[in-house]
């Protein structure tokens, strides 16, 4: 957990703190994410394009305009919908460029900005591949880590709505019954979860040791295998000698936020 002056830092980057969690009405949405960035322009410089493509060209199909309203504000809870904010400009980025890795990617932006979701990931990380996922053992495990908080209907709800995301990033598999599986991480998402991490004040080998590298599901060697390949594609710059790991991120900075970066270092 980073110190409330990291916290601070990490904000104007799109790293969220706050305590109100989507999940406790949705999921991820990951599908409506989907359905809004094909709607507005990857070029769309402005975060207005997103509120109008949801609430006025309803793009999502939302019977009424009370839903719409809700859903955007769900979506922005969890992913900014601002290429102002550092967080969604590069998924953006890595979403135009990577569609297999597209379920990572927004999980990580997701877990980045959502504290319950960020809360379940040792829960889901640490079961075994093929382990049977219990929702009333999550429940448990919520009402351990905030306790009182939830009534009995909203931790049952919560819970579902956390499985279900699980499931969307590929941690969990299965309808009714779930049990745990791998995700499939990309040289998209594991550039991603690298930058994440670099936002956050890792580097080096640091960097695929991070909580959002842990997301990847991979091996060490498997991420840095993913990381070479989002250099070569010039995502990324990636460079090892030895045990002395470089990563940087010229093409998903601006001038003000590398200046940022540097005020932190």
């Amino acid at each position: 957990m980073k110190s409330e002056s990291s916290n601070g830092s990490l904000k104007k980057y799109g790293f969220s703190q706050e305590r109100g969690s989507a999940h406790m009405a949705r999921t991820m949405m990951l599908l409506e994410l989907r359905h809004l960035l094909d709607a507005v322009p990857a070029s769309s410089m402005s975060g207005a394009e997103y509120v109008q493509a949801i609430e006025e060209d309803n793009c999502l199909g939302k019977r009424s305009h009370k839903t719409r309203i809700l859903t955007r504000r769900h979506l922005a809870d969890l992913y900014a919908l601002s290429p102002d904010t550092t967080l969604f400009r590069a998924l953006r980025y890595f979403w135009q460029r990577d569609p297999e890795g597209r379920p990572l990617i927004a999980a990580l932006c997701a877990y980045a900005r959502d504290p319950l979701l960020r809360a379940t990931a040792p829960f889901v990380l640490k079961m075994s591949e093929g382990q049977v996922f219990s929702r009333e053992a999550l429940e448990e495990y919520l009402e351990k880590k905030y306790p009182g908080r939830f009534s009995k209907a909203t931790l049952i709800s919560t819970a579902q709505n956390l499985a279900s995301s699980w499931t969307q990033t590929g941690h969990l598999s299965g309808r009714v019954k779930k049990s745990r599986s791998k995700a499939k991480p990309t040289a998209g998402s594991t550039a991603y979860a690298l930058f994440l991490g670099y936002l956050s004040g890792e580097r080096g080998e640091s960097l695929f040791k991070s909580d959002y590298a842990k997301l990847l599901d991979c091996s060490f060697e498997n991420a840095v295998e993913l990381a070479e390949t989002a250099s070569r594609k010039g995502w990324i710059v990636f460079k090892r000698v030895s045990n002395v790991i470089e990563v940087l991120f010229p093409s998903l900075l601006t001038q003000q936020e590398m200046e940022w970066i540097r005020e932190q270092s």
